[in-house]
């Protein structure tokens, strides 16, 4: 079905430089429905937000400006938000109910999908990096949480012991090992958030999708010009974005690699991220932050797995999967970089205290 005429009317309701040429789909996204929209004078990118997702429209676009509009007075290229006519940051179509938004394409970049090389993750370390150091001084208690609770592990804990306890697709018996490598671990989920709830770490603001392909990089340059996807920006520690930048990028394979033989921690990996990201932070992270960093790493792929085998256990009704077990082998996976990242904490200790006395 052509919804040409429908998108162009509401093009029609945003501030844009010329006149509507073409509109058609953008990107491999899986939240929200993407489309470049090109007119005589400019580009830009359309998305209708997904409201099942994130079901807060209004905190979401006023994290989104908050943050934005405060890189831009520390003078960072960042996603600039295309207003109403009347002044709004996001449309909402009478028709259909959906949410729209508009922001000015950034020409002349191109993003990664994947971990290329050591120096590529170095790379994405001081882009992330960066992102926190520009927003270490913003008061990150003026955001909502677009998702509650997104990285509150002792509640992602929580869940996991009630998919266990009901067992509504008796899958338990299979994943018996599985689930018992999270019971074991119980106890040591509670530090950031405890941490967060004292005070021993401080309240920052959270990209909390910090993947490589998250980060524009200059199409000449290859430098990092700007992050994008900020619907998951949300008050939180920046523990959480190191963590899963880690977990991410430091594995030898997909995180569906059915081969276990095949899945490894990368110290290398880690240590390339780590030098990046110290490169960038190292004058706003507290003592406290930088004694977690490895913690965060394990932390992270604890809960990332967690969540994969609640959702096995539960029927897969969060994460899309391509056959039964698929999930389950995600938890696998996730499972045996914890194991290894534990194995490698003093390592991982020693890389991070080392970074940082190069750039103190």
């Amino acid at each position: 079905m052509d919804c040409t005429k429908e998108y162009e009317k509401i093009a029609e309701q945003f501030c844009l430089e010329g006149k509507v040429l073409g509109i058609e789909p953008y990107g491999n996204g899986h939240i929200n429905r993407t489309f470049l929209v090109t007119t005589d004078k400019k580009r830009y990118i359309m998305q209708q937000m997904n409201t099942t997702v994130f079901p807060d429209t209004d905190g979401l676009m006023n994290n989104i400006c908050l943050v934005t509009e405060y890189l831009k007075s520390k003078g960072e290229e960042t996603l600039d938000v295309i207003p109403t006519v009347d002044g709004k940051s996001y449309f909402r179509d009478e028709k259909d109910g959906k949410p729209y938004r508009f922001y000015a394409f950034i020409e002349n970049t191109v993003s990664y999908q994947i971990v290329e090389d050591a120096e590529v993750f170095r790379s994405s370390g001081e882009a992330f990096g960066n992102f926190q150091n520009k927003l270490a001084g913003f008061d990150a208690s003026l955001l909502v949480e677009s998702i509650k609770d997104f990285h509150n592990t002792p509640k992602r804990y929580e869940a996991f012991r009630k998919a266990v306890g009901d067992d509504k697709c008796g899958r338990l018996a299979g994943c018996q090992v599985e689930a018992e490598f999270v019971t074991a671990r119980k106890d040591t989920f509670s530090k950031v958030t405890s941490g967060l709830s004292n005070g021993e770490i401080p309240l920052r603001v959270t990209h909390n999708d910090t993947k490589l392909n998250n980060i524009l990089m200059d199409a000449v340059t290859n430098k990092a010009r700007a992050i994008i996807d900020l619907d998951t920006i949300m008050p939180g520690s920046m523990l959480y974005d190191f963590g899963d930048s880690i977990r991410f990028g430091a594995s030898t394979a997909l995180e569906d690699e059915k081969d276990l033989g095949k899945v490894h921690f990368d110290i290398n990996l880690f240590r390339a991220y780590t030098e990046g990201f110290l490169s960038a932070v190292h004058s706003s992270i507290t003592a406290k932050e930088l004694e977690l960093l490895p913690y965060s790493a394990y932390l992270l792929t604890m809960e990332c797995g967690m969540r994969f085998l609640t959702d096995y256990l539960s029927g897969d009704t969060y994460f899309a999967i391509k056959y039964p077990e698929h999930n389950l082998v995600r938890t696998r996976t996730q499972f045996r970089l914890a194991s290894e990242m534990e194995k490698s904490f003093e390592e991982m200790s020693k890389i991070c205290t080392d970074c940082m006395k190069k750039y103190s």
